[in-house]
């Protein structure tokens, strides 16, 4: 299936999604060079620069076997909202169509896959005051307003982290400026930019995925992600910062500082990424538009793309 529309769009974009550690950026890069095509990245966390080893961003290897787009170039204090991402992937897709290139999107962040392809909702300005109660709130009782979101909006609740600070008092600070749900802002979006898209998923049923997550966070460990950790807090210090929320970084930000020892944030950073991939599967198995695979069939997914960029 395609989307958002059968209409007559200007420009074809192929995506690729998933739980994280299912073998998307396999699957893109291999789609990207097989098609004349570039990769551009649909995930948050791998926009920030200090993380590249944290947030699984593509390594030498991978950058030597075709372009790269959108990966770490974002400080850790700057804000990588869905209206920013959609202009910044817009102008990357525009260019890479004018020499003949086709985007291969991929990443874990379903709302920016549906700001991108389906329009980003138009909520309104909402009061500096509102959104300063639910700051300081967040100040003083941290996670603990996930239990508020879940009451006031379960639907955006259930596809979020219960420590991202981020989307939590933004949600909440629209549910009360508005007067309505931040997933119902969601469902009412402005038009999308023309493409039009082939989505990909690759997926595996958890229990197989959960040993893969074990073993990447291992193996990042041993790459120096609590190296990596260490300059970017010399950086910026902020555990408030946007950068520092991502699911890796919390944790080791916890270690360096003296809130945890290293094989408790080992444990917490585990738990966190199966529930951070758990959510993920649930988020793209309920989008029907999108076409199936397991990890490595990238042949198959290469047939169906080839058949479909030759449609008129």
């Amino acid at each position: 299936m395609i989307f958002p529309s059968d209409s007559l769009p200007q420009t074809r974009v192929i995506c690729v999604g998933g739980p994280t550690g299912a073998g998307k950026s396999a699957a893109a890069v291999f789609l990207a060079r097989q098609l004349n095509g570039a990769v551009v990245n649909v995930d948050s966390r791998q926009m920030y620069a200090d993380f590249p080893i944290i947030t699984a961003q593509p390594g030498a290897e991978d950058l030597r076997r075709c372009p790269h787009h959108l990966y770490g170039f974002l400080p850790s204090g700057e804000k990588m909202g869905a209206g920013r991402y959609v202009q910044l992937a817009g102008k990357k897709i525009a260019a890479l169509a004018s020499t003949g290139q086709t985007a291969v999107l991929t990443g874990g962040t379903g709302l920016f896959f549906n700001a991108l392809l389906r329009g980003i909702a138009d909520i309104p300005g909402i009061d500096p005051l509102i959104r300063q109660k639910w700051q300081e709130r967040w100040e003083r009782e941290g996670s603990g307003l996930y239990a508020c979101l879940q009451r006031q909006d379960p639907d955006y609740a259930a596809k979020i982290h219960p420590r991202d600070r981020q989307r939590i008092t933004r949600a909440l600070e629209v549910c009360e400026g508005t007067g309505r749900k931040f997933s119902w802002w969601h469902k009412h979006r402005t038009a999308a930019p023309e493409f039009r898209a082939l989505f990909f998923g690759v997926g595996r049923p958890l229990n197989e995925l959960e040993p893969v997550l074990k073993a990447r966070i291992d193996l990042m460990l041993e790459r120096g992600a609590v190296e990596e950790a260490e300059a970017a807090m010399r950086k910026c210090a902020d555990r408030t910062a946007p950068g520092w929320s991502g699911i890796g970084c919390a944790e080791l930000f916890a270690y360096i500082t003296g809130q945890t020892d290293l094989e408790s944030c080992k444990k917490f950073w585990q738990a966190n990424t199966r529930a951070y991939a758990k959510r993920q599967w649930t988020w793209f198995r309920a989008d029907k538009s999108i076409n199936w695979f397991a990890p490595g069939e990238h042949e198959k997914m290469l047939d169906k793309a080839g058949l479909w960029l030759k449609l008129p």
